[in-house]
């Protein structure tokens, strides 16, 4: 009885996760796909890009907020700390310093964290999709997942701190989301300073989440094709 209960639990966590990392996929994809449309097709400039993607960047970016969760209660094996820590920082950009800022908006950081997030999210939860439903994942895909972020990650590491600098001008000019004395709480909050900070904070820890994935990336391509299938359906 309680084996079957354990079964039919890890067939709706399966279910679920499929659900969850599809639509991922398929939003992040929309966003792609708007993104090239927006440049490539039509022609438009930077200053209406965030209108176009900006509700769909925001939805799936804020929904990712539930891959803490997963970590957190173990139905996936991620680390706990550096999944929040990726979730938070990229969150923070988005509601805060694009979504929150007319000048985050027309940063020229915006089309290269846009182009970064959302082409590294198709591949990423393509392979999330592949693993749960696959008797294996394909080896393009494979090599896609744990190659794909090396010019990927600085890069929209880069378009964020730009996003950031742009944003934080509104941000002291309007004294947006701060709390100033004297209030009923006796509390004060300058959210313009907290974006500095979390800006200043994040360079010396982007170097070890880096290589973190670089770690990864050897667990699966440095001990050979046995060694890597077995990691590729443990991850």
């Amino acid at each position: 009885m309680a084996q079957e209960k354990k079964e039919n639990q890890s067939v709706l966590v399966k279910g679920y996760l499929t659900l969850y990392n599809t639509a991922q996929f398929a939003g992040w994809t929309y966003i792609f796909v708007q993104f090239i449309q927006h440049f490539a097709v039509h022609g438009q400039s930077l200053d209406t890009l965030w209108s176009r993607v900006g509700q769909a960047t925001f939805f799936f970016q804020m929904l990712a907020i539930l891959e803490v969760v997963h970590a957190m209660v173990g139905i996936v094996p991620s680390n706990v700390a550096m999944t929040f820590l990726q979730v938070f920082g990229r969150c923070m950009i988005v509601a805060g310093a694009i979504e929150g800022t007319p000048t985050g908006q027309k940063s020229p950081g915006l089309p290269l964290a846009l182009f970064c997030w959302s082409l590294t999210e198709i591949i990423r939860y393509s392979y999330y999709v592949a693993h749960l439903l696959l008797p294996a994942v394909p080896s393009l895909l494979v090599w896609l997942r744990y190659t794909i972020f090396i010019p990927m990650y600085p890069c929209g590491f880069l378009g964020e701190l730009l996003c950031s600098y742009w944003a934080q001008s509104y941000i002291r000019d309007t004294g947006k989301w701060s709390v100033e004395l004297p209030n009923r709480f006796n509390f004060s909050f300058s959210f313009y300073y907290f974006i500095w900070i979390m800006a200043v904070c994040y360079m010396p820890l982007f170097p070890q989440m880096y290589l973190h994935m670089f770690a990864q990336r050897r667990k699966v391509f440095g001990r050979g094709t046995q060694t890597r299938q077995k990691l590729t359906k443990a991850n």
